[in-house]
């Protein structure tokens, strides 16, 4: 069975892609899915979130990426993958090194196939591969998109939000001319403030402009993200019927739908 590979991506940060790549990762796997996140970011805050800091020794995705041979890098891939047992997931921890790739990786062959080619050499063993991807464009957001089967673009609920996504739709035009398949992708609306006109005029806006490419799934805000943050845990675990784990258990219901469609 071939994972379903999921790249939370978007050109603006503070959005909520790392709340999203965990949250969500966390409502599969309490579904019964076998689930992994790979942290992309060079701000490792996913990775940090989850208490995999920068400074302790331990193999990141840097180093997967940085080793060329092919046997050893699978090698190097078993030993960067985690279990992040409260959470249900398994996890591969980010570095601040990964922003030094485009230069280390800058005469490689192939460079914006690595992520695809890890990928395949985990067949079988997950569903879902969430990628938390860069907010900017790179090798990194390049293997993440070029690997992933559906892009997820969270989005404000702001009008400044909307310069993100733009960015992010050029950048899959720029890929689409090179793929074999153009890439498929929805977009989430986050950190929704129902009481806010300028938050209803701006989901509203989306959905007349987006269509069915917009998620049905609207994440709201929630002062419990923040909690679970400052824990190291994801909402699923210290608050699981807050608006935000529900939020979050609805679009991965919503997904496996699309999935299965």
């Amino acid at each position: 069975m071939t994972a379903n590979i999921l790249a939370i991506a978007n050109q603006k940060g503070g959005v909520g892609k790392t709340t999203t790549a965990l949250s969500l990762a966390a409502c599969l796997a309490e579904m019964g899915r076998r689930v992994l996140v790979m942290d992309l970011d060079p701000h490792a805050c996913a990775s940090m979130h989850l208490a995999f800091y920068p400074e302790e020794q331990r193999t990141t995705l840097y180093e997967v990426f940085l080793e060329e041979n092919v046997q050893t890098r699978r090698k190097v891939l078993e030993k960067s993958l985690h279990k992040v047992g409260s959470a249900g997931f398994d996890f591969v921890p980010g570095h601040i090194r990964l922003s030094e790739l485009e230069v280390d990786l800058r005469d490689r062959p192939g460079k914006g196939t690595i992520l695809k080619q890890c990928i395949a050499d985990l067949h079988g063993r997950y569903d879902v591969i969430v990628l938390d991807c860069p907010p900017h464009v790179g090798i990194l957001l390049v293997n993440a998109l070029v690997a992933s089967r559906m892009v997820i673009i969270p989005m404000q609920t702001d009008f400044l939000a909307l310069h993100g996504v733009r960015l992010i739709f050029a950048t899959m035009k720029t890929l689409n001319k090179a793929l074999s398949r153009p890439l498929d992708y929805r977009i989430l609306a986050t950190m929704f403030d129902r009481r806010a006109g300028a938050c209803r005029r701006v989901l509203h806006l989306l959905r007349k402009k987006g269509g069915d490419r917009v998620l049905e799934s609207v994440i709201p805000v929630d002062t419990k993200f923040r909690e679970a943050s400052a824990l190291g845990k994801v909402i699923l675990e210290v608050a699981p019927g807050s608006r935000g784990a529900t939020a979050y258990k609805q679009l991965a219901r919503e997904l496996t739908a699309h999935e299965n469609a």
